[in-house]
């Protein structure tokens, strides 16, 4: 963090202005290889080192939306991605 002050010369009052920089958010569990059948579910989570970080689910380049295909859960540290009518592609 960083703090600084600014006088006024017209009163003998000051302000000050205080600057915070967020860390970004680590991976304390990253993701893990998971077996799953064609046309089941799958469960992908990892562990955060922040709670309620934004997370965002992507396949490559693509970014994953929630849909009947994809659904995103978040609990505290924890986040999850479920995957529905597994295809060979999401692998």
């Amino acid at each position: 963090p960083s703090t600084s002050f600014f006088s006024s010369l017209s009163c003998s009052r000051s302000k000050s202005y205080f600057y915070f920089i967020a860390l970004p958010a680590l991976f304390k569990q990253e993701l893990q290889d998971t077996e799953a059948e064609e046309g089941g579910t799958v469960t992908l989570r990892c562990e955060l080192s922040k709670p309620k970080a934004p997370v965002e689910w992507r396949k490559g380049d693509v970014t994953l939306y929630p849909g009947l295909k994809y659904e995103m859960r978040q609990q505290g540290c924890a986040a999850e991605l479920l995957i529905h009518e597994l295809e060979l592609e999401d692998s």
